[in-house]
C-alpha cells in the first residue's frame, strides 16, 4: 500500500455560521449567501497562478445554518403562502413550479423572485412587473402572445444600477429521463456530459446547464461570482427520484465560478459544495469550481491513437518515468512549471533518457500539496496549478508527437474528509458509507467510496473514461488496490464488517473493480489498467470471464522490497540471502508484472534510492548501477521515480525541485548515462521485452552461486538469446566460467561498470567459447567479472 501523508486539510479554513436576514442590497464587493444566511464576505485576493497572477473572488464560506428571519420581514411576507414562502426562505424543492411562466385565468402569469431588485420590467415592451407588497416577489399577468418564446427582464437593484438578463425560470427540463435511468442504473460512463456544469443553448439563448447528484437535498442553488454567492437567486429544480437537480442560467459565460449550496431536508443544514464532476478549479487554497469552455482543442496525435488501439502491450517494451509535477522542476523562482513547459522541458528529457511512458503522481485536482495528488477532490479536473485542461492536454499530444505515452495515478480508494467537497455532500453519506466500519480509513483520515451505489459507481467509472478519452491518456494506475478488497484492511479484529458469506473480501469493491477493467478496455482498447497491489491475492491480471480482476498489470511489490532488502546489506553477508535474489522467479509470472521502485521507496525517512546501497561513494553507485540492470533484464516491465535515475542524494521532497546540481558530478552524470543506456538496450533487443509475462522468456544459467553472490540467465525470444550475468561482490572474479547455449563468440553489449557510467571498466573482449559442457549446457565461456558489476552478452 502506498504510504503517504493523508491528514485531510479543510482549505476552506471557514466555520459554519448563522444568518439573519439581509433587507438592503450589498454592494457589488460584497456578495451573499441565502436571504436567511448572515452577511458573508467575499473579498478580492491574489491567487498566483503558474503563468500569471490575477484577482480572483475567494471561495464562499462552507454551509451555514438557517435561522428564522428577523421579526419585521416575518411579517412582512405573513401575506404570502407557504409556497412563497419556502422559496423566499431558500426551502423550495421545485421554485419552478411557482416561478417563470404558467398558465392562469386564460393568460400567462409571470413570478420572479429577485432579492436584489428595486424595479424590474419586461426588455421587449418596457411593461413593469408588479411587486408583491412586502416581498421581493415580482408578478405580471399577461396574454399568451404578448410575451416571445423566452423573455428578457430588465432591473435596477437597490443601488441604482441597471441589469438585463433571461428568466431562468422560463426554460423547461434539460436532463433526458434516459440518462437519469442509465445514471441510476450504474450504466452511463459518459455522464460528466450530463452532471456538473456545461455551456448550453436552449433556443437559441446561450448559458450554462448545471446538475447535480443530491437525493437527500430539500433544496439546492447554483451560487456563485454571477449571484453574489447568494442561494436564494439560482435555487434549482428536483428531478424526482434520480436525486438529480438542474437550472439551465441564461446569459452566463464560461470562466465563472461557482459552487452548490445544498439543504439537507432531514437536518436544515447548509452545505456549501464543489462540483463533484467540475472540470476546473481554482487554484488552491480556494476551491470554486469554474465553468469550462466549450471544447476547441485540436488534437494532432492521430496516428498514436490509430496505432494504440492496435497495439500488443503484452510484448512490447515499457519503461516508465514516474514524476510528480511539482517537484520535478521548477522556475528560477520557485513557482509550478505549466504543462505548457513541461511540454517542452519533461518531454524532451524523458525522450533523451529513453523512457517510452511518463507515469504522473495524480494530477487530479486537489487541495493539499502534501497529499502528493492522492487526497483527490476534484475526480474530472487536470490541478490547476500547472494550468487550464487545454494547457493538460496539449501536454499528453506533445508526449504522444514525440512517442511517449502518459499514464496517470488515479485514486478511488479513498477520498478526503474536505468539507467543501465529496464528505457528506448533501448532508448524509452519499459517496461513502454511513458506519465508519466500512466508510473510513482511521489511519488515514479518510473515506472510503461506498461501491455498492450505482450513482457512487458511476461517478468513479465515468471519472475513469473521462481521462481516457477527453485527454487520450494511456492508461491508469490505480492506486491502494489492497485496501480496496479487504473489508479487514489495516483494522483491528472487531473494526470490520464481514460480507454476506463472513469473509473479508469486499464483494462489492471486487465488482467495480471488474467492471471497471471490462469497460475501460472495451471503450479504450490498447489503453492499460495497472493495479498497486501489494498483497497475495489471485489473478489480478487476469481476465474477468476466466474469474480475475481484469487489470493489465500489478505492480510487483514483492520482488521489489527482497531486491532493495537484499542490495542494501553488506556485501560480505549477502551470501546469506541469496533467496531473495532468486525467490521472485518462483512466481515471476503468475500475473503481469511491473517492477517499481516508485516514489514509495524515497520518502518518510526511507532516504534516496543510492543512500540505501553500502559501502563508500563508489561503491555505492557501482551497487546502484547493478541494481538498475537488474531491473532492465528481469522479466517484468520497469518503473522508475524520478531523480532516481541519477542517483539524487536527499529523500523526494514534494516542496522542492529535483537536485539538478548533483549532475555536475561524474557519479551522478555516469548513473544517468547508464540508465538512457539500459532504455536503449532495452527497447532495441527483444528478448528483454518480448516474452516478460512468459516463462520462455527466462532460463536460469546458474542461481545456485552462492558463495560468490554471482547469478547467471537468459533473456530469449525468437530472435536473440541474451546472456545476463551479475557480480554482488566488490570482488572483481577472473576467469569465472559459465554455460551458452551455443557455439560461437560472445561479445559484451553491455557492461554496468564501464567508465562511461564512471566504473573501473573492468570486463572482456569479444570471448570464444569452449566445448566444455558447464551448468547443464553444451558450450561454455571464461569472463572476467567486474566488481559490484553486471554482464550482457550476445553471440
Amino acid at each position: 500500500m502506498t504510504k503517504r501523508s493523508k491528514t485531510p486539510q479543510d482549505t476552506d479554513a471557514l466555520k459554519t455560521l448563522t444568518h439573519p436576514a439581509v433587507d438592503s442590497a450589498p454592494s457589488s464587493a460584497e456578495p451573499k449567501p441565502s436571504k436567511t444566511l448572515e452577511k458573508q464576505e467575499v473579498i478580492q485576493t491574489t491567487a498566483v497562478t503558474p503563468q500569471a497572477t490575477v484577482s480572483t473572488p475567494k471561495s464562499p464560506a462552507p454551509a451555514p445554518q438557517p435561522v428564522a428571519a428577523t421579526q419585521a420581514k416575518t411579517e412582512a411576507y405573513s401575506a404570502l403562502d407557504d409556497e412563497h414562502l419556502k422559496i423566499a426562505n431558500a426551502r423550495h424543492h421545485d421554485p419552478f413550479s411557482l416561478l417563470g411562466r404558467h398558465p392562469k385565468n386564460g393568460g400567462v402569469e409571470v413570478k420572479v423572485f429577485m432579492p436584489y431588485a428595486e424595479s424590474v420590467q419586461f426588455s421587449h415592451n418596457g411593461k413593469a412587473l408588479e411587486r408583491i407588497a412586502g416581498s421581493d416577489f415580482f408578478v405580471y399577468h399577461a396574454k399568451e402572445d404578448d410575451l416571445p418564446a423566452h423573455y428578457r427582464l430588465t432591473w435596477k437593484d437597490k443601488n441604482g444600477y441597471s441589469h438585463e438578463n433571461f428568466d431562468a425560470y422560463d426554460f423547461g427540463t434539460q436532463t433526458p429521463e434516459f440518462d437519469l435511468h442509465l445514471f441510476g442504473e450504474g450504466k452511463h460512463w459518459h455522464v460528466y456530459q450530463k452532471l456538473g456544469a456545461h455551456l448550453h443553448q436552449v433556443d437559441g439563448v446561450s448559458g450554462v446547464q448545471f446538475a447535480v447528484w443530491a437525493p437527500n437535498a430539500g433544496r439546492v442553488s447554483v451560487v456563485g461570482d454571477f449571484n453574489r454567492w447568494d442561494g436564494r437567486c439560482h435555487p434549482m429544480r428536483s428531478l424526482g427520484g434520480s436525486g438529480v437537480w438542474e437550472i439551465f442560467i441564461p446569459d452566463l459565460k464560461a470562466g465563472s465560478l461557482y459552487k452548490f449550496e445544498i439543504l439537507n431536508r432531514n437536518s436544515n443544514e447548509i452545505l456549501v459544495k464543489s462540483d463533484p464532476y467540475g472540470q476546473y478549479f481554482e487554484f488552491r487554497p480556494n476551491t470554486s469550481s469554474i465553468v469550462i469552455k466549450e471544447k476547441s482543442y485540436q488534437w494532432k496525435d492521430h496516428q498514436w491513437m490509430m496505432q494504440r488501439a492496435n497495439h500488443n502491450w503484452l510484448h512490447e517494451p515499457m519503461a516508465i518515468y514516474e514524476v510528480h509535477l511539482g517537484s520535478w522542476r521548477r522556475d528560477n523562482q520557485g513557482n509550478f512549471l505549466s504543462y505548457r513547459q513541461l511540454a517542452v522541458q519533461l518531454v524532451d528529457y524523458v525522450k533523451q533518457l529513453g523512457f517510452t511512458h511518463i507515469e504522473l503522481l495524480p494530477i487530479t485536482e486537489h487541495p493539499l500539496d502534501l497529499s502528493w495528488g492522492y487526497q483527490t477532490t476534484g475526480y474530472f479536473a487536470p490541478t490547476s496549478r500547472h494550468g487550464s485542461p487545454d494547457d493538460f492536454r496539449f501536454f499528453v499530444d506533445t508526449c504522444h508527437q514525440n512517442d511517449i505515452g502518459i499514464i496517470l495515478d488515479w485514486v478511488p480508494a479513498h477520498f478526503p474528509k474536505d468539507s467543501f467537497a465529496l464528505a457528506r455532500f448533501d448532508g448524509s453519506a452519499l459517496y461513502e458509507h454511513e458506519d465508519p466500519r466500512k466508510g473510513e480509513h482511521r489511519d488515514w483520515g479518510t473515506l472510503i467510496y461506498n461501491y455498492g451505489r450505482n450513482e457512487v459507481k458511476n461517478f468513479l467509472l465515468a471519472s475513469a473514461i473521462y481521462w481516457l478519452e477527453e485527454f487520450h491518456l494511456d492508461g491508469l494506475r490505480v492506486d491502494a488496490v489492497a485496501s480496496m478488497l479487504y473489508l479487514d484492511y489495516s483494522r483491528e479484529q472487531n473494526d470490520w464488517i464481514p460480507n454476506m458469506y463472513g469473509g473479508n473480501e469486499n464483494l462489492e469493491a471486487i465488482d467495480f473493480l471488474r467492471e471497471l477493467n471490462a469497460v475501460t478496455h472495451q471503450q479504450h482498447p490498447g489503453t492499460v489498467i495497472m493495479a498497486e497491489e501489494s498483497t497475495a491475492w489471485p489473478q489480478v491480471t487476469r481476465p474477468t470471464w476466466a474469474g480475475g480482476l481484469g487489470f493489465s498489470m500489478k505492480w510487483n511489490m514483492g520482488w521489489m522490497h527482497d531486491i532493495l532488502s537484499y542490495m542494501s546489506k553488506d556485501p560480505i553477508h549477502r551470501m546469506h540471502h541469496h533467496d531473495q535474489l532468486t525467490f521472485g522467479l518462483l512466481y515471476a509470472f503468475t500475473e503481469n508484472f511491473v517492477l517499481p521502485f516508485s516514489h514509495d521507496e524515497v520518502v518518510h525517512g526511507k532516504g534516496a534510492l543510492v543512500n540505501k546501497m553500502p559501502g563508500d561513494e563508489w561503491q555505492r553507485f557501482a551497487n546502484l548501477r547493478l541494481l538498475f540492470t537488474f531491473m532492465f533484464t528481469y522479466p517484468g516491465k520497469k518503473l522508475l521515480f524520478m531523480g532516481c535515475e541519477f542517483g539524487q542524494g536527499t529523500e523526494w521532497s514534494v516542496s522542492r525541485a529535483l537536485d539538478w546540481y548533483v549532475l555536475d558530478y561524474a557519479h551522478h552524470r555516469g548513473l544517468q548515462t547508464l540508465v538512457k543506456d539500459l532504455n536503449h538496450l532495452y527497447k532495441t533487443h527483444p528478448a528483454l521485452f518480448k516474452h516478460d509475462f512468459e516463462h520462455h522468456g527466462f532460463e536460469w544459467i546458474d542461481c545456485h552461486d552462492i558463495q560468490q553472490s554471482i547469478i547467471s540467465y537468459r533473456r530469449k525470444s525468437e530472435m536473440e538469446d541474451l546472456i545476463i550475468v551479475l557480480n554482488f561482490t566488490p570482488m572483481p572474479r577472473e576467469h569465472y566460467r559459465i554455460g551458452v547455449p551455443t557455439e560461437g563468440l560472445y561479445s559484451e553489449i553491455f557492461n554496468s561498470d564501464s567508465h562511461y557510467y564512471d566504473g573501473s571498466n573492468k570486463g572482456n573482449a569479444a570471448v570464444a567459447s569452449e566445448p566444455i559442457p558447464w551448468m547443464n549446457l553444451p558450450h561454455s565461456v571464461t569472463l572476467t567479472l567486474p566488481p559490484l558489476g553486471a554482464l550482457i552478452l550476445k553471440q
